[in-house]
């Protein structure tokens, strides 16, 4: 059983987690819930034995100089704790590491013993895919859960795929199992831009978990990152008259496919954001203070005996698409009237090949603008990453980046 020093009792608490990697489509999860630990200034209280999990000639540690000392950063997946103020107080329990090699079962496993030694009400798991979407549209986030119930209530997709998974997928079924409520939030990343990071997808995950769980989320830089990467990607495409007619293309599917949502649910759910942005009281109340006390806690495993401290920081890749709309957080720039999203539409998950099942697992090909990234094709192989970057930047094994949820 985890025994935890250190760590306050906790306010209604959510566990947010994201996994570099096969998960990951333009490094869009894993920034999230980095944004998430910086605006809120969250400690790392635990981290998993890199030992257990993690094959060092796939997720090579790195070598650096501190003060002159040389010292190793192991690649391992870190938990951190922020305390989120305001008249609604909720604590966030933030998961984030790479998609472990081996022992997935006992990995989920000491994860849950975390969220239940907590007592985290809720389990939210972010991904990225990569899909056949415009960047100029808004990003389709799509939420899953396997949970009929939870579907219901909290207006979800119950997932309905079959095929390989990744680390998402499988976390998602052991809570579950293990009667934790769990989400999976999965943002689609254009497959012909798939290259971290993604900003806009980012912001898209972050507005979404932010509808989700009701908190309000600082948005810092973001919205402005993301306006100035779709100028940067626009520039780019122009300078191809194929990918330009190839983007144009995706616009005329989009656009047909959720004319008749523009109207409906998406407005309502950024007019719920603008409103709630404007209310006073309901944001962080200054920035979250992580623990109490100065020290850093350190982990005991009791059933092992063993007393570890926590181990340091290392990066995040990877991308299919999502069935639900989401909105780009821009309207967070333009306080004054609610902004109507360009569309929102739920539709069945475009994952290049039509499946109507929900983006769990997804593949992409790159720059291949015939190719159907379909959910979990496998060829997505885990990302190698050297110190966080990997030495082919998170590419599939033919040098590619590919990804796929499952759930």
């Amino acid at each position: 059983m985890i025994e935890l020093e250190g760590v306050p009792e906790l306010i209604d608490p959510v566990m947010v987690a994201a996994f570099e990697g096969w998960n990951d489509a333009g490094d869009a999860a894993s920034t999230a819930v980095a944004h998430l630990d910086r605006e809120w200034k969250g400690e790392v209280f635990a981290a998993l034995d890199a030992e257990d999990y993690y094959d060092f000639q796939v997720n090579r540690p790195t070598v650096f100089l501190d003060n002159g000392v040389r010292k190793i950063t192991w690649p391992t997946t870190r938990l951190s704790v922020v305390r989120v103020g305001g008249e609604k107080p909720r604590d966030l329990v933030l998961v984030r590491g790479i998609e472990p090699s081996m022992r997935w079962r006992s990995f989920c496993n000491e994860i849950l013993a975390f969220a239940h030694e907590l007592g985290v009400e809720m389990v939210v798991i972010l991904g990225a895919l990569l899909g056949d979407t415009p960047h100029t549209r808004p990003v389709p986030v799509s939420g899953v859960t396997s949970d009929p119930d939870l579907a219901r209530t909290m207006d979800l997709e119950e997932t309905r795929y079959e095929g390989p998974t990744g680390i998402v997928g499988i976390l998602q079924e052991a809570c579950t199992h293990a009667g934790v409520p769990a989400v999976s939030l999965w943002a689609a990343v254009p497959h012909y831009v798939s290259q971290p990071p993604n900003p806009k997808a980012t912001l898209a995950l972050l507005n979404r978990l932010e509808d989700l769980i009701g908190l309000r989320i600082p948005l810092g830089e973001l919205p402005e990152d993301a306006r100035a990467w779709q100028v940067g990607v626009d520039q780019l495409a122009a300078e191809d008259s194929e990918v330009a007619e190839y983007v144009q293309t995706l616009e005329e599917a989009r656009d047909t496919a959720e004319l008749p949502e523009a109207s409906g649910e998406a407005i309502a759910r950024e007019f719920e954001r603008y409103l709630r942005r404007r209310e006073p009281g309901t944001g962080p109340g200054g920035p979250g203070v992580a623990m109490e006390g100065g020290d850093t806690p350190f982990l005991r495993d009791t059933g092992s005996g063993r007393t570890r401290p926590p181990k340091p920081e290392q990066p995040g890749p990877e991308a299919v698409p999502g069935a639900e709309a989401a909105e780009t957080g821009e309207t967070a720039e333009k306080p004054d009237a609610p902004a109507a999203p360009e569309s929102g539409a739920e539709e069945t998950p475009a994952t290049g090949s039509g499946s109507a099942d929900a983006p769990d697992e997804g593949s992409g090909e790159g720059l291949d603008a015939g190719t159907e990234p379909g959910p979990e094709s496998g060829d997505g192989a885990e990302a190698d990453r050297d110190g966080g970057d990997g030495a082919d930047g998170g590419s599939d094994a033919d040098g590619r980046p590919g990804s796929g949820p499952g759930a």
